[in-house]
């Protein structure tokens, strides 16, 4: 039977394979995270509409688009979501083992544009020192500023 199954592997090469592999594999959506900071060293934080009362502080987050490189989607969230122009830098942080979910964290700098933040989503924007971070913050938001694994 294995045998079988590997001759019918080889013959179906190409865009057959990979929509046999779609079909038989998990899809998953991506939260991607921006550890966003100014010249000053200061990171920037959002309170977030949608977020449980209590805990609508964090870094500025959302999901990633069909085809969209991740690093990317810390780019267009923050812009969407502040006006905010930002570079990413490397990925701090990468954790998977939810049921339909991935997430990301990138660090990034500002490196322009004018704050203006999407009120829909966005109640408040505001630059933190990392040793003055605002109470209801989302604990592993908080780590990710420190420089700690929020898995630990």
């Amino acid at each position: 039977m294995k045998r079988i199954i590997a001759r019918l592997w080889r013959i179906i090469r190409g865009p057959m394979q990979w929509r046999v592999l779609w079909l038989a594999h998990a899809k998953f959506m991506v939260g991607v995270t921006g550890v966003v900071r100014d010249d000053a060293g200061r990171v920037l934080l959002l309170r977030h509409r949608m977020w449980p009362p209590g805990r609508q502080w964090g870094l500025p987050t959302g999901y990633a688009v069909k085809g969209e490189e991740f690093a990317r989607t810390v780019v267009r969230e923050v812009r969407e979501e502040t006006g905010l122009e930002v570079k990413p830098g490397r990925l701090v942080h990468l954790k998977s083992g939810y049921r339909l979910r991935i997430e990301a964290a990138y660090e990034a700098v500002l490196v322009g544009g004018e704050l203006k933040i999407d009120s829909f989503e966005i109640l408040e924007a505001k630059w933190f020192s990392p040793d003055e971070l605002p109470e209801g913050m989302q604990e592993s938001h908080r780590l990710l500023i420190l420089g700690k694994d929020p898995n630990d």
